[in-house]
């Protein structure tokens, strides 16, 4: 549910959505869409309480490197492009923030 609540918020922001789902074995990603030349990786993270740090909080190095290497490996099939890694980070109350890159694969 929350992944369908934020490819709605991105394509009212003007983003077209490539792929929802993205698995390959080790990583996965959520949204993949493009905003201009750009291709955007997107992590959905919803949690209910700011403890523990949150939904930002919860996107873990380690997650962070399974995104990274499902990219690439989207890249690989897709072609090299300018790309960014964005989060949509939701709290329980319907908020919704875009952090516009979040991370790098550096």
């Amino acid at each position: 549910m929350a992944e369908e609540a934020a490819v709605h918020y991105l394509m009212a922001q003007g983003l077209s959505i490539l792929t929802k789902n993205y698995r390959i074995k080790g990583g996965e990603i959520d949204i993949i869409c493009r905003e201009g030349d750009a291709v955007v990786f997107v992590e959905v993270r919803l949690r209910s309480s700011e403890a523990f740090g949150g939904a930002a909080g919860s996107i873990t190095a380690t997650k962070r490197r399974r995104i990274i290497l499902a990219a690439r490996h989207w890249l690989m099939r897709h072609g090299d492009c300018p790309c960014r890694f964005d989060c949509i980070l939701m709290n329980g109350r319907g908020g919704i923030e875009w952090s516009r890159d979040a991370f790098s694969a550096d």
